[in-house]
């Protein structure tokens, strides 16, 4: 009876999950493509993307160069606000709820329209530009800027880092602070001395979770700029997306979607590997 009532959650954890990823893992050695046959060709795929395919170098850097800029960027934010929110004492409720907002919105298709809207040759950024005669700018259209568009939009959803590191300061006790203060030391020195030790913990929760969702980001590059201009927006997801949609090239879309796994397994172990370093716990 036990198994029947489970039941649901198995079919679903065996058929829209642990299939797909083996039989993924399988398309990954093959050539196969949308409706074609699935002939098996080795490491093909994987030696394609290393020697021959530009593009797929290119959606790497643009990536890395997102991730690594748009992850520190949104904690820092993050923890900033979350000081400030702990030092709040009326309506913290009302103000925690209004700021997690972007991050429910911000990976939504209206929100990143909008943001194409905003920095848009005539949106509202140029028109204010404009307004106090300063130089408008194709921010979308210039390879320089337009990958800052997509990482101000990944920083603005910092809402659910917020609220971890809000909790994580809301448990450190304020005996600590008030031992400090006896001591001489000054609220900025009570910041680096105790509270960032003691939620170290909680920043490598969030580094690991941000850095994850980074290197799967999507919605913005697709919709915002679809990759251009000359690729300098091209995600790796949104790259992956086109050989497997587009291109009907779901063997090597396979391959990439792997190669992308071992990606963040690795990075995702050197941050805990480099963890015995800079984390503090409790005990």
């Amino acid at each position: 009876m036990g198994y029947l009532f489970i039941s649901p959650f198995i079919i679903g954890l065996v058929g829209l999950t642990l299939f797909p990823i083996l039989y993924s893992l399988y398309l990954s050695f093959t050539d196969y493509t949308m409706g074609g046959q699935a002939n098996w060709i080795g490491f093909g795929n994987y030696e394609r993307m290393f020697t021959d395919d530009k593009t797929w170098k290119e959606s790497i850097k643009v990536t890395f160069l997102y991730a690594g800029v748009a992850v520190p960027i949104r904690l820092i934010f993050a923890l900033f606000v979350a000081v400030v929110l702990n030092k709040v004492v009326e309506a913290v409720g009302l103000y925690r709820t209004l700021l997690y907002l972007p991050s429910v919105v911000g990976g939504s298709i209206g929100i990143s329209i909008i943001w194409r809207q905003l920095f848009g040759n005539d949106g509202a950024l140029n028109s204010i530009l404009a307004m106090l005669g300063l130089p408008t700018h194709s921010w979308l259209g210039d390879p320089n800027t337009a990958i800052w568009t997509l990482v101000a939009l990944y920083s603005w959803q910092f809402g659910s880092s917020m609220l971890i590191f809000l909790a994580g300061l809301r448990n450190i006790p304020q005996t600590y602070y008030e031992a400090a203060s006896v001591d001489g030391a000054r609220p900025w020195q009570q910041f680096i001395k105790v509270t960032i030790p003691l939620l170290t913990p909680v920043i490598l929760f969030n580094t690991v979770m941000q850095t994850i969702q980074g290197f799967m980001a999507f919605t913005p590059s697709f919709v915002v700029t679809n990759g251009g201009p000359m690729n300098s927006t091209l995600l790796y997801v949104l790259y992956m997306y086109r050989r497997a949609f587009e291109f009907f090239d779901m063997g090597y879309a396979a391959a990439m979607a792997w190669f992308m796994l071992i990606i963040i397994a690795v990075l995702t172990a050197l941050i805990f590997k480099s963890s015995d370093k800079w984390v503090h716990y409790g005990d």
